[in-house]
């Protein structure tokens, strides 16, 4: 799928799942776990099974060649700081969205600071676009199904928040208009920096994509590990972990 494909794949997916609280009068909060559970089921699988196998072993720079090792011959020794990095990031991240990601919802506290649950949220899905570039074709399309996938419950849960802090529809319809961009700005930006510094985007794209698989792995195990309400409840997270996981390991690259 070609670039201006996929910026409307992420901008529709955020607007129409979001759009769709406006329609549904009564809310569902043992859905939105579940599409947590399957978003962040999916974030880890293609982490493991796409994402870092890419980014260790299968990076191509812009130009389309291969490169399996750093200079030093090390197969990208460093990455795993970028990784970790990612990781710290959605932790500092954590403390201005409160945890939306993962499907914390405080609604007394948004209703006081809705602008640093915005900035958080922004950043986040700012960063998540930013991998999505043509040094990572081979995953590209994998990678925005991906955050797709993980947007779609955020979006849900997004509205409802902003409804139930009482802002009104038109309000809320802008904020989710800008989240929507903020994917596939992120991507614009890369492309742009590659189209400016081409020798140096095969480095700058791995660190990237670095950063973002440390944020997926933050949101998913947040997601994966939290507690159940019940039983019942942790019976159906297990079903649809386990068929996130199973689409991310069959997904074609």
């Amino acid at each position: 799928m070609h670039n201006a494909g996929l910026y409307v794949v992420l901008f529709l997916g955020v607007l129409i799942s979001g759009a769709s609280v406006f329609l549904i009068k009564k809310e569902n909060k043992t859905l939105q776990k579940l599409l947590l559970a399957f978003s962040g089921a999916f974030l880890m699988g293609i982490s493991f099974t796409h994402l870092l196998p890419e980014i260790y072993f299968g990076a191509a720079d812009i130009s389309g060649h291969e490169h399996h090792c750093d200079d030093h011959g090390h197969p990208f020794s460093q990455i795993g700081i970028f990784i970790l990095l990612g990781f710290l990031i959605q932790l500092f991240l954590d403390t201005l969205t409160r945890g939306v990601e993962h499907g914390h919802i405080h609604t007394e506290e948004y209703a006081s600071s809705p602008i640093g649950l915005m900035i958080g949220l922004c950043l986040h899905a700012f960063l998540e676009g930013m991998p999505i570039v043509d040094s990572f074709a081979h995953v590209r399309n994998s990678l925005t199904f991906g955050v797709v996938i993980h947007n779609i419950p955020i979006s849900i849960v997004l509205v409802n928040l902003f409804l139930q802090a009482g802002f009104n529809r038109r309000k809320s319809f802008l904020l989710l208009l800008l989240f929507a961009c903020m994917t596939p700005l992120g991507s614009i930006v890369s492309n742009l920096i590659s189209i400016s510094n081409a020798d140096g985007m095969a480095v700058f794209a791995r660190m990237v994509m670095g950063v973002v698989i440390g944020i997926f792995l933050h949101v998913s195990t947040s997601i994966l590990f939290e507690a159940g309400e019940s039983h019942a409840y942790n019976r159906k997270k297990l079903i649809s972990v386990l068929l996130g996981m199973g689409l991310a390991v069959i997904l074609p690259l």
